[in-house]
């Protein structure tokens, strides 16, 4: 059985993860908060999963390139020096990060990639999240890979070509951009559709999480996959090989 630490042991994650982990017939050994000592936990696991906060990624990949063990990155607010943190971690250790474990949305991402690659840029994409009124962060993590799928379908960047909220007179929609609007309210575990609009007609990708539960069953294959592997950045999508 593989020894699976998780770091952000104490929220509701936390303990979906542990009973995903004892229904994957796997050992729990361990788990941490903020204050805790990660490298003591890295030394004690086969692999961590890390659903804590943004900063503490630095100390928990610290730990687990001193450890030797892989780490699947499940923490969402993540900016680009923290994805240039997970780069450096990379090179030493096998880490895979996403903005979500779902298998369900993995699989809603590889088929947006193919959408917007197939459909053309005359077909107007719009992500739609809602999340309980709890979530710091927006557009959610899901929200913004998905709409990394739809760029790299397009071939664009999409830093470049996204517009995140609109509000007074915007004038019409820009072409080829990639929207983004995010609603927050009651207890929603996380729904989110990607809309393909074009002239009389349109198609909607949709993935609804009814709870948390299936984050946490596929932060545990990912971590089942990803002991053994060598150094590297790894994905969701290869956890399903797509």
């Amino acid at each position: 059985m593989a020894r699976i630490g998780i770091i952000g042991s104490a929220g509701r994650m936390g303990q979906a993860l542990a009973d995903a982990i004892a229904a994957a017939g796997e050992t729990l050994s361990g788990g941490i908060d903020k204050g805790g000592d990660p490298l003591a936990l890295a030394q004690a696991s086969d692999v961590l999963v890390d659903f804590s906060s943004p900063h503490a990624l630095e100390a928990n990949l610290d730990a687990a390139v001193a450890a030797g063990v892989p780490i699947v990155v499940g923490t969402t607010g993540l900016e680009e020096r923290h994805h240039f943190l997970c780069d450096d971690a990379a090179l030493r250790t096998a880490v895979l990060q996403t903005g979500n474990t779902s298998l369900g949305v993995t699989l809603l991402a590889h088929l947006v990639r193919e959408a917007a690659q197939r459909l053309g840029a005359d077909w107007d994409i719009e992500i739609v999240e809602t999340h309980h009124r709890m979530k710091v962060d927006a557009p959610s993590g899901t929200a913004l890979l998905l709409g990394h799928a739809a760029a790299e379908g397009r071939g664009i960047d999409l830093a470049a070509n996204s517009a995140r909220g609109r509000d007074g007179i915007t004038g019409a929609r820009t072409a080829g951009e990639i929207g983004f609007a995010s609603l927050r309210g009651g207890t929603v575990a996380g729904d989110h559709t990607v809309h393909f609009l074009a002239d009389n007609e349109r198609l909607s990708l949709s993935h609804l999480a009814e709870n948390r539960a299936i984050f946490a069953r596929g932060a545990v294959r990912a971590a089942q996959w990803l002991i053994g592997k060598d150094a590297g950045r790894y994905t969701m999508p290869q956890v399903l090989d797509l």
